[in-house]
């Protein structure tokens, strides 16, 4: 059993987290470690789930959104309801993620736009004081 369980440190070296961080997702009860005194021991579940937290963090999910889905886990309908919810949530967050991506696509060519406006304008007034 106890090779299930990773301390504090080990945690942050294999996921790149800190004890902070941990601390923080143990805080808001995504994770549940084992305590013994002030000493933390993270199950094979927790991994399972700082993976996921991870995963949903990297796709813009609040950390009350991957809580609820976490949580759906448990209810014993072979994750049908986790899944679900998941699957739904993730469409609307990749719909949400291409309308960003349009609107930054947007924002980068009138950028340019203004970019090439200004090499002229100054390349036209060094280039007049540079006749006179």
């Amino acid at each position: 059993m106890t090779e299930d369980l990773m301390t504090i440190r080990e945690m942050c070296d294999a996921y790149d987290v800190t004890p902070r961080t941990l601390r923080f997702y143990e805080a808001k009860e995504l994770l549940f470690p084992i305590r013994q005194g002030t000493k933390r021991l993270f199950t094979r579940r927790d991994r399972a789930r700082l993976k996921l937290i991870l995963r949903g963090k990297r796709f813009g999910f609040s950390l009350e959104e991957i809580r609820q889905l976490l949580d759906l886990y448990d209810i014993g309908d072979q994750q049908v309801t986790q899944l679900s919810k998941t699957y739904e949530l993730a469409t609307a967050r990749l719909a949400d993620m291409e309308r960003q991506r349009s609107e930054l696509d947007e924002a980068i060519d009138e950028l340019k736009s203004q970019l090439d406006w200004g090499k002229q304008m100054l390349e036209s007034l060094t280039s007049k004081e540079a006749a006179e």
